[in-house]
């Protein structure tokens, strides 16, 4: 057993997104009691259909930082500590966007989760838009050690989504590299969001890795069986939400596709 199976038993987890609406220190929030409500109204639907774990994340929080501020982080704490509450026996984790894993991890200590999510950990990577994101694997283990937090696990994606990569690599060595730097789980993407990766990248990175590798995005009722024959695991956001929030109807239909019922 490894770290991400000790949190995750049943084979092939599901992990359903909670996206929130804008946070208070930025345009558009409803407010902190309204994005908690949101959070916990889709928990309890996800929690119906017995997913295994719900990923939080300040989605709408537009346009993206890449550090926290300390009042995203005060809010996602809070928003995060309640849905702690009041599940049932779902994993909770968080991630803040857009490359803030120490913030991350500050918010799951505080709030009881049990892991995080990091887009950028290993790979040297751009966007346009923010220029060359921080890389320091070393770093965020040791930061993690320092807050007493080595029980919270990282998931951590490898060449993610929107970015570019500075350095040539393949998904085999990148899968590697992240499993030598202690991730506990392996995230891989498609192109965009709702894009699945295809099945010969999942292989490649599964041949380079020593944890599970989950699939980080597009993963649907309609690909579902097969991909998940090629990963360990699934982080699903689009494919359960309708207008942005967690739907019932798509909830089940997805796990009716995968036989979960």
């Amino acid at each position: 057993m490894n770290r991400f199976s000790d949190l995750f038993p049943k084979p092939n987890p599901v992990i359903a997104m909670i996206h929130l609406p804008p946070l208070p220190d930025y345009q558009g929030s409803p407010g902190i009691g309204a994005a908690i409500e949101s959070a916990i109204t889709d928990l309890k639907i996800l929690e119906q259909y017995s997913v295994d774990g719900v990923l939080i994340e300040n989605e709408y929080d537009r346009p993206h930082r890449v550090k926290a501020s300390a009042d995203t982080i005060k809010a996602m704490t809070e928003i995060t500590a309640a849905v702690v509450a009041a599940r049932s026996k779902c994993v909770v984790g968080c991630e803040i966007l857009l490359n803030d894993p120490k913030a991350s991890l500050d918010v799951a200590k505080a709030a009881g989760a049990e892991f995080i999510r990091t887009d950028y950990f290993v790979d040297k990577m751009s966007r346009p838009e923010f220029g060359e994101f921080e890389i320091d694997p070393e770093g965020l283990i040791n930061y993690r050690k320092s807050i007493d937090g080595e029980g919270i696990l990282i998931m951590a994606d490898i060449q993610v989504k929107y970015a570019t990569m500075l350095e040539e690599r393949s998904l085999k060595q990148s899968a590697e590299l992240a499993t030598y730097h202690q991730a506990d789980a392996i995230v891989v993407s498609g192109d965009a969001t709702g894009d699945a990766p295809v099945t010969i990248d999942l292989d490649h990175a599964k041949s380079g890795a020593g944890v599970p590798v989950i699939i980080g995005s597009g993963l649907d009722a309609n690909n579902a069986c097969e991909l998940m024959t090629h990963c360990d695991g699934a982080i699903i956001g689009t494919a359960l939400m309708k207008n942005q929030i967690v739907n019932s109807e798509n909830v089940s239909q997805l796990i009716s596709a995968l036989g979960r019922y």
